[in-house]
C-alpha cells in the first residue's frame, strides 16, 4: 500500500469514527422522530383531502401547521438540526460505513442511503426556510422547478429522468415493504407479538409511501410528455388528483392510513433501530 493509499485509509477511518459519535446518533434518532411526525401529519391531511377538506397533504402543509403554534420557530430550528444530523448519518452509511461491504451491496447502499441523505437534507432546508419566514406552496415550487428544467435544451429528458427516478424510489419502497427489508433496521422485537405488529406497520407504511412516490413521479413524466410543466405538482397535487376518480377517495384514505403506519414505524425506528 502506498503512502497515499494509507493516508486516504486513515482519513476514511477518522471520518468513520466521527460518524460513530454518540452526538450524531442522537441527532439521527431525533431526525427519524421528526420524519415520523411529518408522515403522521401528512397521512392525516391525505385522509382530510379524501373527504373534501382544504389543505396541502405534503411536507409543506405539515410545516405550515407546526410553525403556526407558539413554539413554531423553536420547532423549525430543532427540525433543521435533527434532519441535518440524519442526513449526515445517512451519508456516512452510504460511504465510509459501507466500505467493508461486497461490491454489489456497497453500490446498493451508496444509492439507497445516498438518496435518503439528499431527501432528509432537503427536508432540513424546508425547515430552515420556514424558520426564516420563506414559506411557499410546494405545488408552485414543483411547477417552477419543472418549468426551469423544461427551459433547458435537454429539459424534456431531464424532467422524465426526475419522474422515473422518483418512481424508481417508489418501487424500492414497495419492494422493501413486500420483502420486509426494513427488518434489518429493527432486530429487537423479532419473534414477538410486538414484532409482528411492527412488521405490519412497516409493510403497510412502506407500500403506501412507495405508491405515493410513484404517483408523484408519474406526474413529472406526464408533464414532460405533454410539454406542460404546470401539471407536475408534487405529492400534494398527485394525491388531490386522485380525489376526482371513482375510487380515489378510498385510495386516498388507504394511502393516508399507510403514511400514518409508516410514521408510527419510524417512531419505533427512532427509539429502537440499529444505528
Amino acid at each position: 500500500m502506498s503512502n497515499g493509499d494509507s493516508a486516504i485509509g486513515q482519513a476514511a477511518d477518522a471520518v468513520e469514527d466521527a460518524s460513530n459519535a454518540p452526538a450524531l446518533d442522537v441527532l439521527a434518532r431525533a431526525g427519524f422522530a421528526v420524519m415520523a411526525l411529518l408522515h403522521i401529519m401528512v397521512g392525516g391531511m391525505a385522509i382530510a383531502v379524501a373527504f373534501g377538506q382544504p389543505g396541502d397533504a405534503d411536507i409543506t402543509g405539515a410545516l405550515s401547521q407546526l410553525v403556526a403554534n407558539p413554539w413554531g420557530p423553536v420547532l423549525m430550528w430543532a427540525g433543521v438540526a435533527a434532519c441535518t444530523g440524519l442526513a449526515l448519518w445517512q451519508a456516512s452509511e452510504a460511504t465510509v460505513r459501507a466500505r467493508s461491504l461486497p461490491g454489489r451491496e456497497r453500490l446498493g447502499k451508496l444509492i439507497s442511503s445516498g438518496f435518503l441523505a439528499v431527501a432528509y437534507g432537503s427536508v432540513g432546508l424546508s425547515f430552515a426556510g420556514f424558520a426564516v419566514g420563506l414559506r411557499g406552496d410546494s405545488g408552485d415550487s414543483t411547477r417552477d422547478f419543472s418549468a426551469a428544467l423544461m427551459a433547458h435544451p435537454a429539459g424534456l429528458w431531464l424532467l422524465v429522468a426526475v419522474g422515473l427516478t422518483t418512481m424508481g424510489v417508489g418501487v424500492y419502497f414497495v419492494v422493501k415493504g413486500l420483502r420486509q427489508g426494513f427488518r434489518a433496521e429493527l432486530f429487537r422485537f423479532r419473534g414477538t407479538r410486538r414484532g409482528g405488529l411492527i412488521d405490519v406497520l412497516g409493510v403497510v407504511g412502506h407500500i403506501a409511501k412507495g405508491i405515493a412516490l410513484n404517483l408523484a413521479g408519474l406526474l413529472f413524466v406526464i408533464a414532460a410528455a405533454k410539454h406542460r410543466p404546470e401539471e407536475s405538482t408534487g405529492l400534494d397535487g398527485s394525491l388531490k388528483a386522485l380525489r376526482d376518480h371513482p375510487f380515489g377517495p378510498a385510495l386516498l384514505v388507504a394511502i393516508g392510513v399507510g403514511f400514518i403506519a409508516y410514521g408510527v414505524f419510524a417512531l419505533v425506528r427512532a427509539r429502537f433501530g440499529r444505528m
